[in-house]
């Protein structure tokens, strides 16, 4: 069969989503299909998996491997409340606005949302919705919910989600993470997967893989299990436990074994961040948000959207603004970036 003609640039700024697998992910998985395995976990590489967790984030934790973000948040917080309960995020999380109401439809779970400025919930937003604990007319506040880095791509300090914690565990609430791109975080911060996690007061993690190199594994990780309600029958009820997840399993182990997971987060910032400071050059254009992790959020002067789109793909984040997500992965080169930055300027001309 022949090779596809795959885009390059003009695709590389739509989502860390739109790039490929990293070629060490993808030799991982050769090289686990070998021989015969047990199925559904029973296998040596989710074993090592285990050892790998524990050894990030605590002797306490335990991995579950899972397909998908959407599959590893709705079990995450399923794990966390009860039918009666409900979770706490901001208005533009993720588990909000991205997951087609899965977490309600699918987990049963009520999501009580605040508006933010840049994504990030602090405690002073979460008393907004943590009230009525005792009340049987409204869905019992039960767990947060924060997103690590903010669909913003602004990030959560350790202190920052110990003051959380600490103030959502005084109100015998829990604490769920969706940490589809916990990596770029801790790179930006230059700080462990556990600092921003179990030592910070984090229940359960969603542990994400696909959008730094990763083909098809995320991961729900316990770190707390006095928090979490049957959360193996729950996988295999959410349609997300692997038959042969050693597929899965050995994903996250090229990721999380060695340093893959920080290599690959440490370039796709380094791009966001030369992609921010050339964009600010431009007359006209501001970056709207801080560029912490590897998106850059922006508003153009009018017409450019337009001009520019005719060579790249990117999303339109507010039609009420006119701001605009140019996002950046493992595989963005500097040739990416100069190549964007150049249409820009042209278009603003």
């Amino acid at each position: 069969m022949a090779a596809l003609d795959a885009t390059r640039v003009s695709e590389a700024f739509a989502s860390d989503n739109y790039a490929g697998a990293h070629p060490e992910v993808l030799n991982a998985m050769v090289d686990a299909n070998v021989g015969f395995a047990g199925a559904y976990g029973a296998d040596p590489w989710t074993a090592r998996l285990g050892e790998v967790a524990r050894r990030h984030f605590g002797e306490a934790s335990e991995v579950f491997p899972v397909f998908n973000g959407t599959g590893a948040n709705v079990i995450g917080v399923q794990s966390l409340v009860p039918k009666w309960g409900a979770v706490i995020c901001a208005e533009g999380a993720h588990l909000a606005t991205d997951e087609c109401g899965a977490p309600e439809r699918v987990g049963g779970v009520k999501l009580l949302t605040v508006p933010t400025t840049d994504g990030k919930l602090t405690p002073e937003l979460v008393e907004r919705q943590a009230w009525g604990l005792e009340d049987e007319h409204r869905a019992r506040p039960s767990a947060i919910s924060v997103t690590q880095a903010t669909e913003v791509g602004t990030v959560y300090a350790p202190e920052d989600l110990r003051a959380l914690a600490d103030q959502a565990h005084g109100l015998g609430l829990w604490v769920h993470m969706d940490g589809a791109r916990l990596a770029n975080a801790a790179a930006h911060l230059e700080v462990t997967l556990g600092a921003l996690t179990s030592e910070a007061g984090v229940d359960v993690l969603s542990l994400g893989g696909t959008k730094n190199g990763g083909l098809f594994a995320e991961a729900v990780v316990v770190l707390n299990p006095d928090a979490v309600q049957s959360i193996r029958y729950l996988r295999k009820m959410d349609t997300q436990l692997a038959s042969k997840m050693r597929f899965l399993s050995v994903q996250l182990l090229a990721l999380y074994e060695g340093d893959l997971w920080l290599r690959s987060a440490r370039h796709a910032n380094e791009m966001a961040a030369r992609l921010a400071t050339a964009l600010a050059d431009i007359d006209g254009v501001r970056v709207t948000q801080a560029t912490q992790a590897n998106g850059v959020f922006a508003t153009f002067p009018e017409g450019v959207v337009e001009a520019v789109r005719e060579q790249f793909s990117f999303h339109e984040w507010s039609q009420e603004t006119g701001e605009v997500r140019l996002m950046c992965s493992f595989a963005s080169t500097s040739e990416d970036v100069a190549a964007l930055v150049a249409a820009v300027r042209e278009a603003v001309g």
